[in-house]
């Protein structure tokens, strides 16, 4: 099984070469139809980093996760090990998609319990064409298992609101709440010693086939603790403005 460096930088590596914009990619055509929005995003947890922010603009019926369906491939390697490069090559082959543009940096809770200097919130960029104005957004919950935050197929205002990101459960990883089990930027992040290295791959041995379903939450058990990382709902704040 391949790890990853324990490093909180570590989990953003894909990321980094993955940032898109597709602006450039719609056609002359419809240039006159395409409306940009700025889009902050905003860690609200007091001990959940989350990976940097995958933000899409498409059309109604294009979204890419719903509760109560299975995980995709994409979403259980996002929620799974923080790796955002096969959801976003999904994407990329989808019709209905107008933007896809991706963080580099992961959000940490904003009093920094890790002292990583990283920010808690971030503002984006997104293009919408015509009627395909719905935003969708993922990130992980990097101290779970395959927990993440997300909303579906918000439809884009024509001026400015906020929404807010519930915390999901992929089901394709069982909640053992070990660091041997989770991505390791998640006790650097949060400033927590452990002797487990952690892994960034998927484990067969405690996979689960389940559906899409709102996360338990933080039991407290093998080495994640209520009162460090729990979380109370919602998870994220999307704060939407329409540029003029």
């Amino acid at each position: 099984m391949k790890s990853k460096k324990t490093s909180v930088l570590a989990i953003t590596a894909i990321a980094v070469m993955l940032a898109v914009v597709s602006v450039a990619g719609i056609p002359e055509s419809n240039a006159a139809k395409t409306k940009m929005c700025e889009v902050t995003i905003t860690n609200l947890t007091p001990g959940q980093p989350i990976t940097p922010p995958l933000l899409v603009t498409h059309a109604k019926d294009a979204g890419f996760f719903t509760v109560g369906e299975m995980a995709n491939n994409g979403i259980q390697q996002l929620a799974e090990n923080g790796n955002p490069e096969p959801l976003v090559e999904m994407l990329q082959d989808k019709s209905g998609i107008v933007d896809i543009v991706q963080g580099t940096v992961p959000l940490i809770p904003a009093n920094d319990p890790g002292n990583t200097g990283l920010s808690h919130s971030e503002t984006f960029v997104v293009s919408s064409e015509g009627n395909m104005r719905y935003l969708s957004f993922a990130s992980m919950l990097v101290c779970t298992n395959d927990g993440f935050a997300g909303i579906d197929s918000v439809k884009l205002p024509i001026k400015q609101w906020t929404v807010y990101a519930e915390a999901y459960d992929a089901r394709t990883e069982m909640n053992t709440e070990d660091f041997a089990d989770m991505v390791p930027p998640c006790q650097d992040a949060i400033g927590v010693t452990s002797d487990d290295e952690g892994t960034g791959a998927s484990n067969p041995a405690i996979a689960e086939d389940g559906v899409i379903i709102p996360h338990p939450g933080i039991m407290g058990g093998e080495d994640l603790l209520e009162n460090v990382h729990a979380w109370g709902n919602p998870v994220v704040k999307i704060d939407i403005v329409r540029m003029k």
